[in-house]
Order: structure tokens, then sequence, then C-alpha cells
């Protein structure tokens, strides 16, 4: 028996001593991973704090639209930021927000460059599907060619250069967002315009909009021009003449589409004999006729 004790007191004893040198290694360790943590912190905020991570100047900026990288010009145009500023304390989500701010783009993504340290921002532009004009040329008087004319306002301009003023240009998308032409000009300097024209005030049709771009972009018959100067009639301008649409409302893709059931008019009606077509009610359609043009035909 007196073995036996003394075999299983040294077998604790030396379990004791493992589990005493288990957890001293163990503190050790801790220790170690508290001053490798530690120092990997330090490293990392002395690393930030450096004058490398910083955004000094515009050329620091990548920005792409589409394949096409813009110039260091329209970067300083777009974008508001202070110089030099920790490339650590810019907000890309904000940044991207007052992008998208901008008529001209429609999407923007930001994201940081470590090496070498800047911004790389990637655009999705709005893309233009007619030219918009606030209003039509309007006709002024010339004091010097007709001076007494009675049609001549009190504050005549004495050193007007044209007879006619143009109303504001600019663009919009499908969605009906108007666009400065200069801005977009200066995003695409080589871009094509649109060949679709809409005159009158943006506010005015931008309500149904939507849905007549749809409906002309679906149809078959070429429109040139959509002329809503006249609130009470939408005109367009086609390659079967002009087109009276009345007051706009929810029958425009009708509209169209009787329309487009018209193309065989020219078949039927000389070149100029068509007044326009009046399609307020597209169950009665109507074609208005030139009596000038039936009277001029007549003569031998």
């Amino acid at each position: 028996m007196a073995g036996i004790l003394s075999v299983s007191r040294k077998d604790l004893a030396q379990r004791r001593k493992k589990l005493r040198q288990q957890r001293q290694i163990k503190i050790i360790q801790a220790i170690w991973r508290t001053f490798a943590v530690c120092g990997l912190a330090g490293g990392l905020l002395w690393a930030t704090i450096q004058p490398m991570w910083m955004l000094k100047a515009p050329a620091q900026i990548v920005m792409r639209s589409g394949n096409q990288l813009l110039s260091e010009r329209t970067i300083r145009s777009m974008l508001v930021l202070s110089y030099p500023q920790s490339l650590w304390r810019i907000q890309p989500n904000a940044i991207a927000e007052s992008l998208k701010q901008q008529p001209t783009i429609a999407q923007a993504t930001v994201s940081r460059r470590l090496f070498p340290p800047g911004l790389i921002i990637e655009i999705q532009e709005r893309v233009p599907v007619a030219i918009a004009q606030t209003s039509k040329q309007q006709k002024t008087i010339d004091c010097r060619s007709n001076p007494q004319s009675s049609e001549q306002p009190q504050n005549c301009p004495r050193n007007s250069s044209t007879a006619n003023k143009q109303g504001k240009l600019g663009l919009i998308d499908a969605n009906g967002v108007w666009m400065p032409l200069e801005k977009y000009t200066s995003l695409n300097p080589t871009g094509k315009l649109p060949s679709l024209k809409v005159i009158g005030s943006p506010q005015q049709y931008r309500p149904y909009w939507t849905q007549l771009y749809q409906a002309l972009s679906q149809s078959s018959v070429k429109v040139t021009e959509i002329d809503y100067q006249d609130p009470t009639n939408l005109i367009l301008k086609t390659e079967l003449g002009n087109v009276h649409l009345g007051v706009p409302s929810n029958q425009l893709p009708e509209q169209i589409k009787v329309l487009v059931q018209m193309r065989h008019l020219p078949k039927k009606f000389s070149p100029g004999q068509i007044e326009y077509i009046d399609l307020k009610n597209p169950d009665f359609p109507s074609v208005q006729v030139n009596q000038k043009t039936n009277i001029k035909s007549q003569d031998p």
C-alpha cells in the first residue's frame, strides 16, 4: 500500500508541475500576442498618418465614364475637394452622392486606391434622347432698319445685331431629366447629339414625357420635332407632316399607333397638300388639306 501511495503522490506532483508550466506558456503567448497586435496597430496608425497617404492634386484621381478616361480639367469641374487632405478622411459615399446630384450623371461609385494613393471613380452618364429648347425664335425689331415702324417699342434696343432670339438649349434623357448642353459637351466633346428636338417648357411636358418618348421610340413613323409651346395642342413634326394631338393625356400611345396606321397618306396626297393631321380624337382621325395647294394643283 505504501508503494502505491508514493507513486500516486509523485504522479500528482508531476501533473501539477506540467499544469503550472502550461499556464506559464499560455500567459507568455498571450503577452506576446498583445504586444504583436499593439505593434501592428501602431504600425498601421503610423503608416496612415504618413505624408504619402495624402490626396494632393486631381492628378491622383482616375475618373472613368465607360471606357473613357476623363481629363483632369473635367475632374476639377465636377469634384469639390480641398487639397491636400488625408486619403483616410475622404468619404467615398459622400463624393458619390454629390456626383449623382449633377444633371449629367445617373450613377457613380468611388473607391480609395492605396498604391499609388488616390481615388478611382466610375460614373454612368445620362443618355440624351432629345435636344430641348425652351421656346422658339422670337421676332425682334431692328430699330436701325425700320425707325418709323409703328410696331417699334419705346425701349427699342439700338445695338441689336440679330433679328431673332433663341430660347435656352439643353438636353433631356428618356426620363425627362434636363441637362445643360455645355455640361454634356464638356464630358462628351466628340459625342453625337440626338436628332429629335422638343420645344417648350420642360416643367410642363415632363409629367408625360416618358410615356410619349416610349411610344415614339417604338413607332415606325419618323418624328423630328415635338412642339409644346401651346399647352392645349401638342404638335409633332413627322415625315407625314404636322400632327396635332391636342392636350396631352393617357391617349398618347393610342394616338401614335393611329399615326403609324396612316403611313399610306403620302400615296393619296401630293407633297405639301397636307396642312396637318388631326389626331386629337384617335377614334376619328382626320386630315386637314391645304386649300391653296388644291387650287394651284387644279390650274392648267
